[in-house]
């Protein structure tokens, strides 16, 4: 069970109020530290090692990694280029020999070898065309990283092994129009949020798309951020309508749409039966039950600036 969640987000050098990382105790809510550290708009932990890894969402984007201690307080170890402008998220491969950072600024994709101690060494870079926007990076179980590029309209694909290299079949073409953002992968499936047109679209494992829907029913104007799958379900923020819908997938049925306890859910997890949603533009992590797997009325709201990624761990 999750016992703490790491909070990053926005800080005042990077258009934020937030202080760093904030660490929490979940159940409590009970703030355990903060951690400095600059713009620190998405995290990720290591598989094996007491280790975590934050983006530094600056013009010059750096990657910062941190030991964690038994109290899950953080030490800085290492800090080094992102390779790119504004990196805005950042995943470890599930044998934690490579991290992968999406700089949504230049577009650039950058792969870092890690060593034993999960420090980062070796460097493949990826750069891109003008008008990339690399959005997230997603360690496929199948060999491949896939990165969403909200300015192309694609998702791009690296083969991972002993070195990194450009997959020999190319990237995925989208729909025009629609921002690719956040996507997961369930099955034989892969859902994606389309941050510009507003929608939710299936695929199945050869990207063939199966079915688009609007990712909210208020009719209002809508840019969807993270999107998870869980249970059976297909969750999705949006931003604008500040709300959390819920799919049946991979038919993306709607099952419910509820407030998500703030303004601009620029993020969520979900751990122990709860939902936990960043909402950016209200300064606080709102605290939704679950029950059946849809989130219900906000229980509680952990107060914290300008927070975008919300990390459980146990």
């Amino acid at each position: 069970m999750a016992e703490v969640a790491y909070i990053g987000g926005y800080t005042p050098d990077t258009g934020g109020s937030g202080p760093g990382i904030t660490l929490v105790e979940l159940g409590s809510l009970a703030r355990l530290g903060e951690t400095v550290a600059s713009g620190p708009s998405f995290l990720a932990v290591h598989p094996e090692l007491p280790v975590l890894y934050a983006v530094g969402e600056a013009e010059r984007g750096t990657v910062a990694t941190f030991g964690r201690g038994e109290n899950g307080v953080l030490s800085p170890l290492a800090q080094r280029s992102s390779e790119g402008s504004a990196p805005c998220h950042l995943a470890v491969d599930p044998t934690g020999t490579r991290l992968a950072v999406a700089n949504y600024g230049d577009g650039t994709v950058s792969v870092h070898g890690l060593d034993a101690s999960g420090l980062p060494e070796q460097v493949w870079i990826f750069p891109y065309r003008e008008g990339s926007h690399a959005h997230q990076a997603v360690f496929g179980p199948d060999g491949v990283l896939y990165v969403s590029d909200l300015g192309a309209c694609e998702v791009r694909r690296y083969l991972v092994g002993d070195a990194v290299v450009p997959h020999p079949d190319g990237p995925v073409r989208l729909a025009p129009g629609m921002g690719p953002r956040h996507m997961a992968r369930s099955g034989d499936h892969w859902y994606v949020a389309g941050e510009l047109d507003g929608t939710v679209r299936v695929y199945d494992d050869g990207w063939n798309e199966l079915r688009a829907v609007p990712a909210t029913g208020t009719g209002r104007h809508n840019e969807p951020s993270h999107l998870e799958v869980s249970g059976g379900f297909v969750y999705v923020a949006n931003r604008g309508p500040d709300t959390i819908s819920v799919f049946s997938g991979p038919e993306l049925e709607t099952v419910a749409e509820v407030a998500c306890g703030g303004v601009w859910p620029r993020h969520f997890a979900l751990a122990d039966g709860r939902m936990y949603v960043a909402n950016q533009r209200s300064d606080g992590v709102a605290v939704l039950p679950l029950d059946g797997g849809v989130p219900g009325v906000a229980a509680e709201v952990f107060a914290v600036g300008s927070p975008s990624c919300v990390l459980p761990l146990s």
